[in-house]
């Protein structure tokens, strides 16, 4: 299910044990630093709960299919607008939460920074985490966990992301460089996973900066 994600092997594991056992939560919170696969693993775990497979992750049916396109209605990310999740956005989602899936089961809601989430908006959602449709699942990710109420927390899964070892870093830029036939020293690599301090996203930025600057030479 999380083949191509690197990192955090016990937490994926955990989801896909929630796949196969159908035992799915009304709502979740991913917390852990940027760019370590918290968003990318929730969608993945998204698109594996809606999946119309029986305790599959097939990703051939109808669902998988317009999730890949970015075009399945069952599936809602909210992210800030203007570095924030306004209200508004939190009426959106209690408006249309209560319309039935169209395609799946189940409908889910990945809330990205979620710490962003005005005092209006916090207390927005918690009304509808309180009593949430049978269907619905709500997954909150976050840098900072402290900035969301107890009152969300405490009604929610939480799995707590750690920062990538250097060393699994290394592993993925020299998997990479050898795949696109880039030459790198060996000692540029372990200089860059070390300095991306736990974060694949910022290790792939810093290398695709590397081989920009030097291409040609």
């Amino acid at each position: 299910m999380f083949d191509k994600i690197i990192g955090n092997e016990e937490i994926q594991e955990l989801l896909e044990q929630t796949i196969r056992n159908k035992r799915a939560s009304h709502s979740y919170l991913f917390v852990g630093t940027e760019g370590i696969g918290k968003k990318q693993i929730a969608k993945e775990f998204a698109k594996a709960l809606l999946c119309l497979e029986e305790n599959k992750y097939c990703g051939k049916c109808k669902s998988c299919i317009e999730f890949d396109d970015n075009n399945n209605p069952d599936f809602i990310l909210i992210e800030p607008e203007e570095n924030s999740i306004k209200i508004d956005q939190i009426r959106e989602i209690q408006r249309k939460v209560v319309e039935k899936p169209i395609i799946s089961k189940q409908k889910v809601y990945i809330i990205d920074n979620s710490d962003k989430m005005t005092t209006e908006a916090q207390n927005g959602l918690l009304k509808t985490l309180e009593e949430p449709p049978e269907y619905v699942i709500f997954i909150l990710a976050t840098t900072e966990v402290h900035k969301i109420p107890i009152t969300i927390l405490s009604r929610c899964q939480r799995y707590d992301f750690h920062r990538i070892t250097s060393n699994v870093i290394k592993k993925q830029l020299i998997d990479l460089t050898n795949q696109e036939k880039v030459e790198a020293e060996d000692k540029a690599l372990e200089y860059i996973a070390r300095i991306a301090d736990g974060s694949m996203r910022d290790a792939l930025s810093l290398l695709d900066q590397c081989i920009a600057f030097n291409l040609g030479k």
